[in-house]
């Protein structure tokens, strides 16, 4: 991800999902689901109470998305220090575009719609350890 970055302003993490998806669509059809697979899990880890307990499923996922799309050093940050987060919230920084890249670059390897199922669900208030009392 950190290799896509745009070098211009990218609020919405547009361009860099849309040259993440070229570039996994020129790759091996595993690494496509290794990504994948990566992003949901990284989604998942970020779906705690102590991050969304305000925001819509929606506006929490998108949210959550921002934080992935800042890279890896922001998002360990968020991890360590959950007032990290407050600024995505608050500004409403989302990257929705981002939880497409792996599908758009399946359905460019294979000419198919991805039935994709990952081992965790990026959804909203699914890592239920995350929201426990």
């Amino acid at each position: 991800m950190e290799d896509c970055r745009p070098t211009e302003p990218d609020p919405d993490a547009d361009l860099l999902a849309d040259t993440l998806t070229e570039r996994l669509a020129r790759s091996p059809l595993s690494l496509v689901i290794g990504f994948a697979e990566q992003l949901s899990w990284a989604l998942y880890q970020l779906d705690r109470t102590e991050y969304g307990h305000d925001l819509s499923a929606d506006a929490f996922l998108y949210t959550r998305a921002a934080v992935v799309a800042a890279g890896r050093t922001e998002f360990d940050e968020v991890l360590r220090d959950a007032a990290a987060f407050t600024p995505y919230a608050t500004d409403l920084v989302w990257a929705e575009s981002l939880l497409s890249a792996p599908d758009r670059a399946y359905r460019s390897i294979t000419g198919e719609e991805w039935d994709r199922r990952t081992r965790y669900s990026y959804e909203s208030y699914a890592n239920t350890e995350g929201w426990a009392d």
